[in-house]
């Protein structure tokens, strides 16, 4: 796993001498609760599935997704991960010139890279708590005369989300590609902030999710994209291997998806203890901590006592660990993102913070 990426818990077990499974990774922003149990269960009395072909088609994953995301089933396309599908669509589309919101995941700019696109960045600022003005976002877009706009709502590492209105404004006041990355999104009211009922009317939005974060399912690699412009769609699917994802992946999706209950449950979870975390970790004179709407919280070390990177170094002993934020480009030696984990985790984690900074 890259540094970019957050922590290798192989290496750090190697030179700490912990197990992977005593450290508290608050630098991995996955969901501490666990993926559905309905989903897990049907794997485990349907394991001799491994023995058949998936269905080339997908039908019954493509409709539960559907239903998921209130969106066609005819405009979805399946990759293994989401990073899979932003390397096909930014291939497919070809944009000579992108605007990359930032800062920002480095996989995007990774993959503009092997395109040599133009990349133009548009940094958010620490003066505005990383809020974003959609008119000058506008205004910039067309003025730039961009082929793709590219936006992880909610960002990653800043915390800060688009409503689903102003993406709505951003697509009828400009003519580029606009993708956005929604792995977050589920982690707040999806109802107000996610992009996917837009899907079906607006062919220049290509719309990305995982199961990675909020499913707590990063081994499986499962990813999806939701498009309804038909000659793009139609393009990543040729480049796409035949049964690109596999069975366990895919009967684990048709279930999880529907599963309303893990779904609301992991939401109250989760929004109870970010709530927990913003507020505790701004009772802490030396941090600066940013609104998010993410599952994860920024932090900037304001006072100057350490860097973020002496910071975590402090903390792995504790067998806890943070993500140092340096590089991100916009963000300084000082900032530091936190992940929502369980109640007790979070407890020693606001506890240890205390203790570093009295």
């Amino acid at each position: 796993m890259s540094v970019n990426h957050g922590a290798n818990l192989y290496d750090l077990s190697s030179k700490y001498g912990f197990s992977k499974d005593e450290f508290m990774d608050f630098s991995s922003n996955i969901n501490p609760f666990g993926t559905s149990n309905k989903a897990k269960e049907y794997v485990i009395n349907n394991i001799n599935m491994v023995s058949m072909y998936p269905d080339p088609e997908y039908v019954s994953l493509k409709k539960s997704i559907s239903k998921y995301c209130n969106c066609l089933d005819e405009n979805i396309v399946l990759g293994s991960g989401a990073t899979e599908l932003i390397s096909s669509f930014i291939k497919t589309v070809n944009p000579k010139k992108t605007l990359l919101l930032s800062p920002a995941y480095s996989e995007y700019e990774h993959e503009l890279n092997k395109i040599g696109s133009d990349i133009i960045k548009f940094f958010s600022k620490e003066e505005n708590n990383f809020a974003i003005d959609i008119e000058e976002l506008v205004t910039d877009i067309n003025k730039g005369n961009y082929d793709l706009t590219i936006i992880c709502n909610p960002n990653n590492p800043t915390g800060f989300a688009f409503s689903r209105d102003e993406i709505e404004y951003i697509l009828k006041n400009t003519n580029c590609y606009i993708m956005i990355d929604e792995t977050y999104i589920e982690f707040t009211d999806t109802n107000t902030y996610s992009s996917t009922k837009l899907v079906d009317n607006y062919d220049k939005l290509f719309v990305i999710r995982g199961t990675s974060k909020f499913f707590s399912t990063p081994g499986i690699r499962l990813g999806y994209g939701l498009i309804g412009n038909k000659e793009v769609k139609n393009k990543i699917n040729e480049n796409l291997d035949l049964w690109n994802i596999n069975i366990i992946a895919a009967s684990m999706g048709e279930i999880m998806f529907l599963d309303n209950m893990f779904i609301f449950k992991t939401i109250d979870a989760m929004l109870r203890e970010r709530d927990y975390l913003t507020n505790e970790l701004s009772t802490i004179n030396d941090l600066t901590v940013y609104p998010s709407k993410g599952n994860f919280i920024l932090c900037k070390i304001s006072s100057k006592k350490f860097t973020a990177k002496e910071l975590r170094d402090k903390l792995l002993p504790e067998k806890i660990i943070i993500r140092d934020c340096n590089s991100f480009e916009g963000l300084s030696e000082y900032y530091f993102r936190v992940c929502i984990l369980k109640p007790n985790e979070n407890k020693l984690l606001v506890k240890t913070l205390k203790n570093i900074f009295k």
